[in-house]
């Protein structure tokens, strides 16, 4: 099977930028994060083996990139807001739009919450929808400990979810 980078980079270049932002690339480093992302593709392309999916191996690269990329930001700042103002959303009008935008502001806020394992697992699973095989085989563990990942992450979203519909709920009384 003989890959070429540009029908790689042209078929999964939105799944590889939304994996690094869903896994806590901010927006200002978004850019590089994909970019150093296909470098790699392009210089390990060759040595793909499709032992695994395509695409379970370009998240496997996108994962490792997002974790350097965070470490080297939490370094450099320590704490970073999500900022709104960059999650615009083009919908039909605007009342769907500002929900639209305060929903994908709610998800990364709570994604932010979760420790790296289960934000990780998280992504993989629940917006990805890869398979568990696929998802341990990616972070190197066992089948068993990436499900036990997955129910802990699931109840941080739960309970991140309850949070936030509280404070929606205080604000508008």
């Amino acid at each position: 099977m003989s890959l070429e980078l540009d029908d790689v980079y042209r078929e999964h270049f939105a799944f590889v930028w939304r994996s690094a932002r869903r896994l806590g690339v901010r927006d200002a480093s978004l850019d590089d994060v994909v970019q150093e992302v296909f470098v790699i593709v392009h210089r390990r392309l060759g040595e793909f083996e499709a032992r695994s999916s395509l695409r379970t191996w370009l998240f496997g690269i996108t994962l490792r990139v997002a974790r350097d990329q965070r470490r080297s930001a939490a370094r450099k700042s320590p704490e970073c807001a999500v900022d709104p103002d960059t999650l615009r959303a083009s919908a039909p009008g605007p009342l769907e739009a500002m929900e639209k935008v305060d929903a994908v502001r709610v998800l990364y806020a709570i994604l932010d919450e979760m420790d790296d394992e289960r934000r990780e697992v998280f992504v993989m699973a629940e917006l990805e929808q890869m398979t568990m095989p696929a998802i341990a085989g990616t972070l190197g563990v066992n089948v068993n400990t990436a499900y036990a990942r997955l129910r802990a992450a699931r109840q941080a979203f739960e309970a991140g979810v309850a949070r936030h519909r509280a404070r929606d709920e205080w604000r508008l009384r």
